[in-house]
């Protein structure tokens, strides 16, 4: 069985913030990216409500941009889900939905980036953002 590590912190390493990426199951019966939700996690938690203890973790989601990958570099497209008035959406889902790591990567477009750029930033820095199929061999797997 696969294992990873999938953190959601408020300082890593004695430095900023880390909250990663998931893929969260939409479908099961969809084929690649298709079937999955990208989401980045906020906190993960558990409680006990009649003896049952339900891990969870507090997400914010991304949807795709157009119905198929981009055809230069076989990656879908994402960006952040916004309600009416411009907010993250934000969800509380159970372990049990999560399959793995993500990897986002911004669409960077013709500019260059700031000097003072950190790479902590990058996830609230872009309008949008590739999804990684080629992070590794088990994302390249589901993320088609």
């Amino acid at each position: 069985m696969h294992r990873e590590r999938i953190r959601a912190v408020p300082s890593w390493r004695a430095g900023p913030a880390r909250n990663d990426c998931i893929f969260v199951e939409k479908d099961p019966n969809m084929e690649g990216f298709c079937g999955l939700y990208a989401a980045q996690v906020l906190l993960f938690f558990s409680f006990h409500f009649h003896s049952v203890l339900y891990p969870c973790a507090l997400v914010q989601w991304f949807v795709p941009i157009g119905d198929s990958p981009c055809e230069d570099t076989g990656m879908w497209k994402v960006k952040r889900e916004l309600d009416g008035n411009h907010l993250p959406v934000i969800s509380v889902i159970h372990l049990d939905s999560v399959i793995r790591g993500a990897h986002l990567i911004g669409v960077y477009g013709k500019d260059f980036l700031p000097c003072g750029f950190k790479h902590t930033d990058s996830l609230i820095a872009f309008h949008s953002y590739f999804v990684n199929k080629y992070a590794d061999y088990h994302a390249n797997e589901i993320a088609f």
